[in-house]
């Protein structure tokens, strides 16, 4: 194991990020996944209105980012309304 001198040791910090992320969706079940469709959406609309055309996301295009958000964020909405029917049924 060697020391690195004149820098810090790389911080896992998305890693920690993540696996909270994945854990409030496990609980909260599709109303994490709309909440966090809905967030990531706003944030990508204001950099797009900023400028921002391509993004370090694996889709690149913001207009795409903003699709695939959209389309999760109504398919959260499809399963909270999948719950609502199964609680009502």
């Amino acid at each position: 194991m060697s020391i690195q001198q004149g820098s810090a040791p790389f911080d896992p910090l998305r890693l920690c990020v993540y696996a909270t992320v994945a854990l409030l969706a496990w609980i909260l079940g599709p109303v994490a996944v709309v909440g966090f469709a809905a967030l990531g959406f706003a944030g990508y609309l204001r950099a797009r209105r900023a400028g921002l055309t391509r993004s370090k996301c694996v889709l690149r295009d913001t207009r795409l980012v903003l699709s695939y958000l959209a389309l999760i964020g109504l398919a959260g909405a499809a399963g909270i309304g999948w719950y609502v029917y199964g609680w009502l049924t």
